[in-house]
């Protein structure tokens, strides 16, 4: 099995949440290392302090020298998928290629109301989802870019540098939609990232992936499954790493383990010691 951890950015400070990331540098159990795309937070006082996504994410990227990095997933309505596919570009760069790509089609309302940025309805939403995905593709991969969607268009395009990672950095998408979502896993991810509440359900969706990997002529092999464990800060840690080896017995490649909100960087010693067993 595989580990990774997630920190929240919410009600938090940047010194906190760096701290906790250069603490999991540290440990070799933890490969890679994520936090969420939201403007607010999604817990407590709505009104709280959130640090932004990307600009935090290339902060870290200088602050730590080897765990990879990502969002957890990048809501493709916040920005356009060329301004997102210069930001991961450049975000790769920084980190000498550690950048995991997280997108996703989007859903929150009380932040595209109080910001103005259109949700769309499901539809149009999942359509923007899979042009944009396209196109931000096509600017990591090709010298001169070219996309003529209904929604996105690029017209001799270029990003400029290129990624470190080639053909472009690893995408991950969350999500457990059986048509949308896990379609476009099928299509374009090398890793699908989903939270659901047992092992049981996930195999469930397991399932309806590798029928959506056949449809498109693709090896399910190729895609990491990772799901999100949290740790409880009122209940022992041997309950996260019991949930954690269930869904390892379950097929799952990769553990992410959701950090409690407050945790400072000692958290981490114990659980990489806790979790080396199942690795």
């Amino acid at each position: 099995m595989r580990f990774g951890v997630k920190t929240r950015p919410e009600h938090t400070t940047w010194q906190q949440m760096r701290d906790v990331w250069v603490a999991a540098d540290q440990f070799e159990i933890f490969e890679s290392a994520w936090h969420w795309d939201h403007f607010y937070p999604l817990s407590g006082d709505m009104q709280g302090p959130n640090l932004e996504a990307w600009t935090t994410l290339a902060a870290l990227a200088q602050a730590t020298s080897r765990i990879r990095l990502g969002c957890q997933v990048t809501g493709m309505i916040y920005r356009h998928p060329a301004v997102l596919a210069n930001m991961a570009a450049t975000t790769d760069i920084i980190s000498n290629g550690r950048l995991e790509l997280g997108i996703g089609a989007g859903w929150n309302e009380m932040e595209t109301a109080a910001y103005g940025i259109e949700l769309y309805g499901l539809k149009e939403r999942f359509d923007r989802f899979d042009e944009g995905t396209e196109a931000m593709i096509a600017l990591l991969t090709e010298k001169i870019a070219n996309f003529d969607g209904k929604y996105i268009k690029l017209t001799d395009a270029y990003c400029n540098p290129k990624p470190v990672q080639t053909p472009h950095p690893p995408i991950t998408i969350g999500g457990k939609g059986p048509n949308r979502t896990l379609r476009a896993v099928a299509k374009w991810a090398q890793q699908w990232n989903v939270i659901v509440p047992n092992p049981q359900e996930w195999k469930a969706l397991k399932d309806v992936l590798i029928q959506r990997c056949e449809e498109v002529g693709r090896d399910v092999n190729e895609i990491t499954c990772s799901v999100n464990v949290r740790i409880d800060p009122d209940s022992p840690l041997d309950k996260a790493v019991a949930e954690a080896a269930a869904y390892g017995e379950a097929g799952v490649d990769l553990v992410i383990m959701n950090l409690p909100l407050d945790a400072p960087p000692s958290v981490l010693e114990p659980l990489a010691k806790a979790l080396a067993p199942l690795a």
